[in-house]
């Protein structure tokens, strides 16, 4: 049952066709873990808030700085210098008391991301390196969680869906469409290259629809698919992706039985 606040809350899910009252229930029971409060996460986080995810898990260890302002949304002057996932919790609650945040301020590593998304139904990667999108996705492999990854460069970005299927089955992972990392310095990050402040909520915001999507088993999902967004040009194009049999991770004989080292697996031993 509902309360008079959540039916006025969440009126408009609960008069669409294929949500309705079951879904919205549904997704009050759900749990989604975003690794990332920054451009990518604060979209995703703040619209999965206001559609009353049931609870919604924050991993970040950096601190809000006045260069995020330009395209990180959830923060603001007020929490300049404070930890990124205080700041979400804190702008999440405003928006939505009943949703629970969960925060993780450690950093996600090989001895902790196992435990930390065995509760959670989905796990959302926007993050902006390569050894933590390595980790989340073997993590997700290895315990066999759904992985919706986006990531963004300077006017384009790209999202999926890794580790689910339409027929319930196995999808591809993000190391079937990239088995091994850039050579280090080849790839410049937001502050070398910079990003188009929007960007960051266009993507995410796509990102917050699929993974709605996922949860309430809506319409067709990313899985298989990359989806590749040019802002420059408003353009968008699909590239499929298929799994593949020599995976090092999710393939026939896969080679990554447990979490690695990913600093070093991506060259960044520091």
């Amino acid at each position: 049952m509902f309360s008079k606040a959540q039916l006025d809350r969440y009126a408009r899910h609960i008069i669409l066709p294929n949500v309705g009252a079951a879904g919205q229930q549904k997704l009050m029971r759900s749990k989604v873990l975003v690794v990332g409060a920054g451009g990518l996460g604060s979209p995703v986080l703040l619209y999965l808030a206001a559609a009353g995810v049931g609870t919604l898990g924050v991993a970040d260890f950096d601190r809000v700085s006045l260069s995020n302002l330009q395209r990180q949304i959830l923060h603001g002057a007020s929490t300049l210098n404070q930890l990124k996932i205080d700041s979400a919790r804190a702008r999440l609650s405003d928006l939505n008391q009943e949703v629970g945040v969960l925060t993780y301020a450690e950093g996600l590593s090989a001895a902790n991301t196992l435990e930390v998304i065995k509760d959670y139904d989905l796990v959302v990667d926007g993050s902006d390196n390569f050894a933590t999108r390595y980790l989340v996705n073997d993590a997700c492999v290895l315990s066999g969680k759904p992985l919706l990854y986006g990531a963004i460069d300077q006017f384009e970005g790209q999202l999926s869906l890794f580790g689910a299927s339409a027929d319930g089955g196995r999808g591809p992972c993000y190391r079937c469409l990239f088995p091994n990392p850039p050579a280090p310095g080849t790839v410049p990050n937001c502050a070398e290259a910079g990003v188009f402040g929007a960007l960051p909520g266009v993507l995410g915001s796509m990102m917050a629809t699929e993974a709605i999507k996922y949860l309430l088993g809506l319409g067709e999902s990313l899985s298989g698919t990359l989806l590749h967004y040019d802002a420059l040009y408003s353009e968008t194009r699909r590239v499929k992706v298929g799994r593949r049999k020599d995976c090092a991770v999710c393939g026939e004989h896969p080679s990554v039985t447990e979490l690695l080292d990913y600093a070093v697996f991506c060259g960044d031993a520091s």
